[in-house]
């Protein structure tokens, strides 16, 4: 096989991680946790090395990097983490009506995997009450293994998720323990609890947030896609709103599906 000289795409995409959002998601919203009648709710982000070029507009915080590379010149500070997620969230949210969640900036920006616990009594919502990481090279070899991902769509132009909201508190419930379990699941590498962690935190989107998978302006039928390879496989979720990419957890190898990279080090919590 020929051997390029520079084979690190780190050179032409930048050196700012990628991120991925599993079981929990839009329990970091503040609409969403302050009507959770037993806080904490939970998520899950893993950080993700920029071994490829994640498709724009597809739930892997490609809008936060972008903010983040003009922020940062391309590559994180060796800064406390806490601190730099605080001024990534104020540089991408000054003036913003419907802010991103800071689980997009926690994901970019602390190593392994981490499960985010929100409550509206800490800080509004808006920054996790408490962050608990986990950087063992051996859970994070285990996602690469389990996880595939199936490139969908990016969502469309004219798409917003939040058009309807049916905020039930005990789907909100339902949905923090989502998170919680799929944390727990990954530490005990129990790719069936794994599985059943994301395909309960999509039936609480369906529920609470129909629009994220069904919405006019999509083309694609998610809700189709996402039964089959639930059907056949432990788990299945969208990677965000409106597609993006399908994360399927499997010990057997998922046709077209690609791979990741879980990020261990650097920029460890303090």
């Amino acid at each position: 096989m020929q051997q390029h000289e520079n084979s690190d795409i780190t050179g032409v995409i930048g050196a700012i991680p990628y991120r991925m959002a599993l079981a929990g998601g839009w329990i970091d919203q503040p609409f969403m946790s302050r009507l959770n009648p037993t806080p904490p709710g939970s998520m899950v982000v893993v950080g993700l090395e920029p071994t490829f070029r994640y498709m724009t507009r597809s739930g892997m915080s490609t809008g936060t990097r972008d903010v983040a590379m003009n922020l940062w010149g391309g590559a994180l500070p060796n800064r406390p983490p806490e601190s730099l997620v605080r001024e990534l969230y104020a540089s991408e949210n000054a003036d913003k009506t419907e802010p991103s969640g800071s689980q997009d900036m926690i994901g970019l920006i602390y190593p392994g995997v981490n499960r985010l616990d929100f409550d509206a009594d800490c800080e509004g919502g808006v920054f996790p009450k408490h962050i608990e990481s986990n950087n063992d090279p051996v859970i994070a070899r285990w996602i690469e293994r389990v996880f595939n991902l199936l490139p969908v769509a990016p969502r469309p132009e004219g798409y917003n998720p939040l058009g309807v909201k049916n905020l039930d508190p005990e789907w909100i419930r339902q949905l923090g323990c989502s998170g919680s379990d799929c944390y727990d699941a990954i530490l005990g590498m129990d790719i069936d609890g794994l599985g059943a962690s994301m395909n309960a935190c999509m039936k609480c989107w369906e529920v609470l947030l129909p629009q994220v998978v069904r919405h006019p302006t999509l083309t694609v039928d998610l809700m189709a896609l996402l039964g089959h390879y639930q059907a056949l496989y432990p788990g299945a979720m969208y990677s965000g709103c409106g597609g993006g990419y399908l994360f399927v957890v499997s010990e057997e190898p998922v046709p077209g599906a690609l791979k990741i990279n879980v990020r261990t080090t650097g920029g460890s919590p303090a």
